[in-house]
C-alpha cells in the first residue's frame, strides 16, 4: 500500500549560524514544501525517482539494498550516495522497515534551487516513513542545527534552540500587523550552508552573541510597527556583519534600497527579506532580480 508523507520547507529569520550555538531563533515554515510516496515492490532495491517544482525528473536510479544496510554505495552520483547515507542511517535505528524494495518518489512544491529545504524535508519525511526521531537521522547524516526540521513537522512560526543538546521547539504567535510590508526576494544563486557554517566556525569570538541575538529574536518578533520591525532588522544585520566580516546584501547589492534588508540563513545567496513602505517588486525588477513573493504567499 502506498504511503505519502509531507514536510514543510524554512525559512530562518533570526539568529542565522548562531543557532548552532544556543541563540533562540525564529524560524518560518513556507507554504512550499516536499512529498515523499513510498510503495512496496518485491525488488531488492528502491527504484527512486525526484521530481521538481515543475514535473521535470531531476534524479533517477535505483538504491541497491544491500548498499543500503551496509553502507557501502559504490555509485559516482553524489545524489545516490547521499541517498544511500541517509537511509543506511535510518535503516540503523529501525532496521524493519526495508524487507523489500520500494518504489519511492519525491515531489517538490518549490523549485530546486531556492534553498527552501530539499534536504531537510527529505530527512523529516524519510523519518517519517522508518518512524524515528527525525533530529537524529538529521545529526547522524546531515548535521546542522535542527531549525530546519522543526519548520518542516510546524504549520506555525516557531522559536528553535539547542538545549543541553536537544531541539526546543516554541509555537509562537507571529502575525505582523505590517505583514503586507514583508516581501522575500530570490536572489538567484543557492548558497552552500555547510561552507558558510565553517567560515562562520572560524571567526567567531564573540562569546556574548548569544545573549544578544536572544535579545533581538525577542524583539523582532513582538515588533509592533513597520518602523520598530525594519530598525531592528537592520540591527540583527550590523551584528552579523561584524561576526562574519561580511557587508550586509544592502551593503554589497542595494544601498540605494528604500527600506530595510535580511538575509536569510547563510548569508551571500538563497532569499532575502524586505520590510518596505512600498511594494518593492519593480526596484528589485530592474536589479536582475524576478521571484519575488509576498509574506502571505511565502509563510504558512
Amino acid at each position: 500500500m502506498k504511503k505519502t508523507f509531507y514536510s514543510n520547507g524554512k525559512l530562518l529569520l533570526t539568529g542565522e549560524y548562531t543557532v548552532l550555538d544556543g541563540a533562540k531563533a525564529l524560524a518560518l515554515p513556507t507554504r512550499y514544501g516536499q512529498y515523499l510516496d513510498v510503495e512496496p515492490n518485491c525488488e531488492d532495491y528502491i527504484s527512486w525517482t525526484g521530481f521538481d517544482a515543475d514535473g521535470s525528473v531531476w534524479y533517477k536510479d535505483k538504491l541497491i539494498l544491500n548498499d543500503i544496510i551496509s553502507n557501502g554505495c559504490n555509485s559516482e552520483n553524489t545524489v545516490t550516495k547521499t541517498l544511500v547515507k541517509i537511509l543506511h542511517t535510518a535503516h540503523s535505528m529501525n532496521p524493519h522497515v526495508l524487507q523489500h524494495g520500494f518504489t519511492a518518489e519525491t515531489r517538490l512544491t518549490f523549485p530546486r534551487s531556492w534553498g527552501l529545504g530539499t534536504s531537510s524535508t527529505l530527512i523529516n519525511n524519510i523519518a517519517s516513513w522508518f518512524e524515528i526521531n527525525p533530529y537524529s537521522l538529521l545529526w547522524e547524516s546531515f548535521g546542522g542545527s535542527g531549525y530546519d526540521i522543526a519548520c518542516a513537522a510546524n504549520n506555525t512560526p516557531i522559536f528553535y534552540e539547542i538545549k543541553d543538546g536537544q531541539p526546543l521547539v516554541t509555537p509562537v504567535s507571529f502575525k505582523p500587523t505590517f505583514k503586507n510590508n514583508l516581501y522575500f526576494i530570490y536572489l538567484n544563486k543557492k548558497q552552500d550552508s555547510r561552507n558558510a557554517i565553517a567560515s562562520y566556525r572560524e571567526r567567531k569570538q564573540n562569546n556574548s552573541l548569544t545573549g544578544i541575538i536572544n535579545n533581538l529574536t525577542d524583539a523582532i518578533s513582538g515588533a509592533v510597527t513597520l518602523n520598530d520591525f525594519k530598525a531592528l532588522i537592520k540591527e540583527h544585520e550590523a551584528v552579523m556583519s561584524s561576526v562574519l566580516g561580511q557587508q550586509t546584501v544592502k551593503q554589497r547589492l542595494f544601498p540605494d534600497f528604500e527600506g530595510s534588508l535580511k538575509s536569510l540563513g547563510a548569508w551571500g545567496g538563497d532569499f532575502i527579506l524586505a520590510a518596505s513602505e512600498k511594494d518593492p517588486t519593480p526596484y528589485f525588477k530592474t536589479k536582475g532580480f524576478t521571484t519575488i513573493l509576498p509574506y502571505k504567499d511565502m509563510i504558512l
